[in-house]
């Protein structure tokens, strides 16, 4: 029986409509000065910012310019924007590209060092990292537990994160109401992430009985409920469902990782702009085909669990995919550069997915994925 040990310093707040509560709770945590950062217009919008806002008590500094890839750049503004105004904490209100934004400023607000260097150099993080609070309205990335911050350099071509315990939010509000207005394909592409940190926490090296129990909770949730999501996008039932499948494979993400569709969508969500679901699910087919000769009873699993019908394991992930029509291929997303060029801008440690180890396997991914 392999040993494991549990790591989740993040206070988490679960259910409907339960973020009014938790952020009077967390006054103190939040302080009197606060930087609030979003994805675009679209939560002002809907009126959840300035909903927000009033329940926070605090005086708001809003910076809403992080894009789906967030850019060291934009990441420099909030820095800016924090330092000037000496803000007690971050607050990333929106999807996992406004909470990794918000877990990057809480790194840069604190420190002398350009962020870009976190990200190029892999520099140790400082200890005083301002307070993180992840207020996630997407069901997906998990971000609201994890302990990474993925950031892109378009400069340099590179899209990687900036990990270490002090970007774990300090605290995790989840409301499932904020994913009731998803459009179509946010909602599917982000559903799809959940699947994924799902499958790669389960055959990654390092899982463990716990997270693989998680992991089974969380793909048989999302073979029911994102089929359904698909029909009907107003089943807010379905929606919590996804809401929790998606948190709890935060603590995996967080304590396990991924296998190699993660390390690979990197380069092509830099080089297409593209969503980090969008390009898992090119990935998928030709990573479940050749991750079944290295971990044929896991992937046979998982693929049951799905509830996807018998075949060989590209053609019933395919088959699933096509039942929601999202099905896609890299080249679908953009004009990329070769499958070696991609595989040159791979990066960080591919060491626990038993797959890496084939020769040649990241190009032969990429050339079956086009």
């Amino acid at each position: 029986m392999k040993s494991y040990q549990l790591s989740m310093n993040t206070r988490t707040y679960f259910g409907n409509k339960c973020v009014e509560e938790a952020v009077k709770k967390e006054k103190k945590i939040i302080g009197s000065k606060t930087l609030l950062i979003t994805t675009g217009t679209a939560l002002k919008e809907l009126g959840f910012v300035d909903e927000l806002v009033s329940w926070l008590k605090s005086e708001v500094f809003y910076y809403d310019k992080v894009t789906a890839n967030p850019d060291v750049d934009e990441i420099r503004n909030a820095i800016k924007i924090g330092k000037e105004n000496h803000v007690n904490s971050v607050i990333g209100f929106g999807g996992g590209s406004a909470i990794d934004a918000a877990k990057a400023a809480a790194v840069g607000i604190v420190s002398d060092i350009d962020i870009e260097q976190y990200l190029i150099q892999e520099l140790i993080l400082p200890v005083d990292t301002l307070p993180i609070i992840a207020i996630p309205t997407t069901a997906g990335t998990g971000a609201e537990l994890s302990k990474g911050a993925i950031i892109s350099s378009r400069e340099k071509k590179k899209k990687s994160g900036i990990r270490g315990e002090n970007v774990a939010p300090t605290v995790a509000i989840v409301d499932p109401t904020y994913t009731f207005k998803l459009p179509l394909t946010v909602t599917m592409e982000t559903g799809f992430d959940v699947f994924a940190h799902a499958a790669e926490s389960y055959c990654a090296v390092k899982a463990d009985m716990f997270s693989e129990m998680l992991s089974e909770k969380s793909i048989k949730i999302v073979g029911e409920a994102l089929p359904r999501l698909a029909k009907n996008l107003d089943d807010h039932e379905a929606r919590e469902m996804m809401s929790f499948a998606s948190h709890i494979m935060g603590y995996n993400v967080k304590n396990i990782g991924n296998c190699l569709p993660h390390r690979l969508q990197y380069p092509i969500g830099v080089v297409t702009e593209t969503s980090h679901g969008a390009g898992l699910i090119a990935l998928y087919p030709a990573w479940m085909k050749y991750e079944s000769t290295v971990n044929p009873m896991r992937i046979k699993r998982i693929l049951d669990w799905l509830g996807c019908e018998e075949g060989r394991p590209e053609d019933r992930i395919r088959k699933w995919l096509n039942g929601m029509n999202i099905a896609r291929n890299i080249t679908d997303l953009g004009r990329v550069p070769s499958a070696e060029e991609l595989a040159d801008m791979v990066s960080g440690n591919l060491k626990n997915d038993k797959l890496a180890d084939e020769d040649n396997i990241i190009v032969t991914l990429y050339k079956e994925s086009m």
